[in-house]
């Protein structure tokens, strides 16, 4: 600002304190997360600059702030019985038709057509649709919640992508394996393992060291 004293410098807020996610610098203008936690999506801010005398210039401009699902542990995985080319080049069409069914914002986190190699492009005629529900506060639908509706909802799903896709469409909700180890479990089993292991050696130690003791 070419004013000089207090019109020279800018005082920086959000018009109307439109959300309790972000907050705004009021000397250098810059946006900050308060809480986030639980929500995705786009936001949009309306930033305010005004002169610090009071009696100056007022500008507003509006600022989009993305914050990424990519993290969220309420992603639920379609399955969807199309090559992923043919998927990718309709994932507008595939994300309006969720939406339009299951009555929430939908976002699609990822498209790959093997649990191993995401975005592959091999021939498979399965595709993976990693997706993420949220609400018109921008708060995330539990993963159970979105599961529960897109079984009650398969027949429509799939009557709707077969209109996208031209031709017979499945789409099943994936589920963890049934004889799927969790991390949880795994570091438990070791722990166990080493704790049985260093037990066993202390017992053969105390044993070596009575029999020293004997002789």
């Amino acid at each position: 600002d070419p004013d000089s004293g207090d019109n020279g410098l800018l005082l920086y807020s959000l018009v109307n304190h439109q959300t309790n996610e972000f907050d705004i610098d009021e000397n250098t203008g810059q946006i900050f997360t308060v809480s986030v936690a639980g929500k995705v999506g786009t936001f949009n801010l309306e930033v305010q600059a005004t002169d610090q005398g009071g009696k100056g210039l007022t500008a507003r401009t509006n600022v989009n702030v993305i914050v990424d699902s990519s993290s969220s542990n309420n992603i639920v995985v379609l399955v969807l019985n199309q090559k992923i080319n043919v998927v990718e080049k309709s994932i507008n069409e595939v994300e309006r038709v969720i939406e339009d069914i299951l009555a929430w914002n939908i976002y699609i986190v990822d498209v790959y057509s093997n649990e191993f190699q995401s975005r592959t492009t091999e021939s498979t005629d399965v595709t993976y649709v990693k997706i993420i529900a949220v609400d018109e506060a921008n708060e995330e639908i539990p993963a159970e919640d979105v599961k529960r509706k897109l079984r009650e909802q398969k027949a429509n799903i799939e009557k709707e992508l077969e209109k996208v896709f031209s031709t017979t469409v499945t789409a099943a909700v994936e589920e963890p394996s049934a004889d799927s180890t969790s991390p949880e479990l795994v570091a438990t089993i070791v722990l166990s393992v080493l704790l049985a292991c260093t037990l066993i050696a202390f017992l053969v130690y105390v044993v070596i060291s009575i029999k020293r003791k004997r002789y």
